[in-house]
Parts: structure tokens; sequence; C-alpha cells
């Protein structure tokens, strides 16, 4: 019972997720992840040496210690629920499925960005964008905005979606907000600049092995809508098998490449990022400029992909407990 109680539960989420997405007034455990990660680096480069290895010493406990109390915590909180009754348990697991997926937050998000493109407004198209990405955007052209909300979109279906579905389906509420400690590490000590370079390795490395499988289920659905969504899916197949590794990271260029190719566009390239400019090869081929226009088409395959993924994954476990678990 209680693996077709915590499958409704995820797929309740998804629909809450798709309906409400994370409004501002709602305190949301991400928040307090960051919290923590702040308070822990803090602390702990106070503790450690100040040298290479004391520097990545510090991050590999950082990046152990986030996950690990991200998971504990959750699972012992669930377990004094599920004593008390199984559907205050579900109620939580529900409601905390609903918090760990980002599909309608990242659609809501993207949308502010293209609706200051279609008004002309390019500065504040940039002061959008730079809500979703990390890199600088007080230069970039209008095509150069749209580019960067694409990639994050494509990116985010997996780190934002797919990827916390998946450890949902894998291990429910615990093991999502273990990978969502793990995600939120990355984006906030994971990059290759002087200040996290030995700090944030550990992190970085962590989100590359957990976002591994995920982005590479992503790409399949991401190449799946744009069929059903009527793009050009022989391109994005093309481009994902040529272009899927175009990329410093090992898994953002398997969904990038997927909507560059649906979509007729040539994406990432060189960036800057605090400053300092990182090259990075392009993805897809420059078919027509990017659009105000692809923005939305990004989002309709995220939720595409999301409902794909959901329906397939939610219902076999379902009819896979029903009918196979029980004899």
């Amino acid at each position: 019972m209680i693996i077709q109680l915590s499958v409704c539960s995820i797929l309740l989420g998804v629909v809450l997720d798709f309906c409400f997405g994370d409004p501002y007034w709602l305190p949301h455990p991400v928040v307090w992840m960051g919290k923590g990660i702040s308070i822990g680096e803090k602390k702990l480069r106070q503790y450690f040496p100040k040298t290479e290895r004391g520097t990545l010493a510090a991050g590999v406990v950082l990046a152990v210690l986030i996950p690990l109390l991200s998971l504990i915590s959750s699972l012992l909180i669930l377990g004094v629920a599920y004593h008390i009754s199984v559907w205050l348990w579900f109620l939580l697991h529900t409601f905390w499925s609903y918090q760990i997926l980002a599909a309608r937050c990242l659609a809501t998000e993207s949308r502010k960005v293209y609706r200051s493109l279609q008004e002309n407004n390019l500065p504040h198209a940039r002061k959008q964008l730079s809500w979703l990405v990390g890199r600088e955007t007080k230069n970039l052209s209008a095509e150069d905005v749209t580019k960067a909300c694409v990639e994050t979109v494509a990116e985010n279906t997996s780190d934002g979606e797919i990827a916390p579905l998946f450890y949902l389906f894998l291990g429910g509420v615990p093991l999502g907000f273990f990978y969502k400690a793990v995600n939120t590490l990355d984006s906030m000590v994971g990059y290759r600049n002087e200040t996290y370079e030995y700090f944030g390795k550990a992190s970085a490395k962590l989100d590359d092995i957990c976002n591994w499988i995920p982005a590479r289920i992503s790409a399949w659905l991401l190449i799946a809508a744009s069929f059903l969504l009527s793009l050009d899916g022989k391109g994005a197949l093309r481009i994902y098998f040529r272009d899927r590794h175009n990329h410093l990271s090992p898994n953002s260029a398997q969904t990038e490449a997927v909507a560059a190719g649906a979509m007729g566009i040539q994406l990432v390239g060189t960036h800057v990022y605090f400053g300092n400019v990182v090259e990075k090869p392009t993805i897809g081929d420059a078919i027509r400029p990017a659009k105000a226009e692809d923005i939305r088409t990004a989002n309709k395959m995220l939720f595409a992909a999301s409902i794909l993924f959901a329906v397939i994954v939610g219902c076999s476990i379902l009819l896979f407990s029903i009918f196979v678990v029980k004899k």
C-alpha cells in the first residue's frame, strides 16, 4: 500500500506544481538548504587550513553533510507523521513532493523574460534573465538573452523537474531532498573561479554524478516531446547525437542539444561569469536567429517531457506494485 500511496502523492505533487508553482509567500525547503550551505561554508572555511588541500577537504565535508542532513531530517519527520497517521504522512509527502518540483516556477520566470522581449524592453529582459542564469547579462543582445533563456529552460528540464522526479520515484521525498540539496550546493558553490575552484569541486562533481542518468533520460523525453509538438524531431535527434558532449559539463549539453536541434537555432558559445570569460563550444546550427517565441517553445517541451515521465514511470510503478509485488 505504501508504494501506491507514495506514487500517488508524487503524481499529485506534479499536478500541484503545474497549477501553483512556488508562491513567494510560502516557505521553501531550498531556502533553508541555502542558509545551511552559507553557514556551513563560513564555519568550515574557518576550521580547515587555508590551503588547496584544506579548502578541498572543507568542500567535501559540506558536499556530504548538507545532502545527508536533508535526507535524514525529512526521513525522521515523515516517520513521525506515519506513526501518527498514514494520511498525515500522505499529505506531508504530497506537499514536499510538490515543493521539490520546479516546472511551473521555471516557466513563470522564463515567461517574464519573454514578455520583456515582446515589449522591446531589453534592459528589463536582461535583469529578469539574471535571476535565472549565473553569467553576466548586462551586455547581451535580445537574441543572446533569448538563447540564454532557452538554454536554462532546457538544462533545468533535467535539473529542476526530471531529475527531482527520478529521485522521488526512486526513494520518495527523502531521496528527493537529497538530490535537491546536491543541486542547491552546485548552484551556490560549484563554480570554477578563484573563490570556489577547490571549495566547490566536490559539490560540482557530486551534482554531475547525480544528474548523469536523469540528464540522458531528459534528453530522450525532450526528443519525444519535439515530435509530439510538431517541432523538428529529426533535427533534435541529429543535433543530439552530434553535439551532446559540446559542453564543459557532462550533462548540460544533453538537453540543450535537443532544444537547439528541435528549434533550428544555435546555443551556448562563449559567456562571461563573474568577470571571467569562459569559452564553450556551440551547440546546434544557426538555421535561423533565435526569437522570443523560442522561450515559449522551450516551456512547452518542458511540460510535455514532465508529463511523459510522470505518467510513464508513475503508472509503471503502480501497475508493478499491484500485479507483481502482491503475487
